[in-house]
């Protein structure tokens, strides 16, 4: 397992705990696009000079030209909030089908510039009064379709919208700064194992406003099938991340607010940091 950090001046690979200066040649796009981008990335640490540890606020998102999409319903607990949310639409039975469904709801998020680097702020749609974060394990996947990585990605969602009416998804889901991916991506062959906790806390002036966890084994379906769905029939020349569901929703009486810190962790990735604009 290696880890891989961007930073304003190149790539850093950590090694064992040790961090060494990626040579310029080994981007983003370089990896993603590989056929085995473990071996590239091994062979670029072989010529990778040691180098100081990046400060969080050096970081920036580890996304190139990506596409970012994103699984919905994959855990129970999203179900029945999905469900909850839209009831007044008439919409919620299509998050009950989808659940138990063979074809998963996916759904695109953001294109790079859309994306926050981790310490840096999110947004909340100006036109919602609901909104929250959503703490999902995020999969790197290469132009051919093989899960190589993982990091940690923030789906910023506007419950309100998507509650009106489930064909307002793409409005509650898509806008400036909606997605945040980091603090770093894990290359390795091992996905998390089912008893991974993905924990979520969100700070308000100084004080804890809400906090929970889940497991990826909560996630209903296997973590391949969610890339294989999402490049059936599709092509990613550059690669994508997929998001793969939230477990952990707040109440409904929970809403962001300007300011917020919001903090997913998972290990080995670390701890997704970012506020409320």
């Amino acid at each position: 397992m290696l880890r891989l950090f961007s930073t304003p001046t190149g790539l850093v690979i950590e090694n064992n705990g040790t961090h060494f200066a990626a040579p310029t040649s080994l981007t983003f796009d370089a990896l993603f696009t590989s056929a085995d981008p473990h071996a590239l990335l091994h062979g670029a640490l072989a010529n990778a000079t040691p180098t100081a540890i990046p400060t969080p606020a050096s970081l920036l998102a580890p996304i190139r030209s990506q596409e970012v999409w994103a699984a919905g319903v994959t855990y129970y607990r999203s179900r029945t909030a999905r469900m909850a949310e839209s009831k007044d639409s008439g919409g919620g039975t299509f998050y009950d089908k989808v659940y138990e469904a063979d074809r998963p709801e996916i759904f695109f998020k953001a294109t790079p510039h859309r994306v926050a680097a981790p310490g840096t702020g999110v947004r909340i749609r100006s036109d919602s009064k609901w909104n929250v974060p959503e703490p999902e394990l995020t999969l790197a996947i290469n132009a051919a379709g093989k899960i190589f990585g993982y990091t940690l990605g923030n789906d910023m969602s506007s419950r309100d919208i998507e509650g009106e009416n489930p064909l307002y998804l793409p409005q509650a889901k898509v806008y400036d700064r909606s997605a945040a991916l980091g603090p770093c991506l894990v290359v390795t062959d091992t996905l998390p194992t089912p008893d991974a906790v993905i924990a979520i806390e969100i700070r308000r002036a100084g004080t804890t406003a809400f906090a929970g966890e889940t497991t990826v084994g909560q996630i209903k379906r296997p973590l391949p099938s969610l890339a294989a769905w999402l490049y059936k029939d599709n092509a990613f020349p550059a690669g994508a991340y997929l998001m793969t569901g939230t477990g952990t929703v707040p109440p409904d009486s929970f809403t962001l607010q300007p300011g917020d810190e919001i903090r997913i962790t998972l290990a080995p990735v670390g701890t997704l940091v970012n506020y409320v604009l």
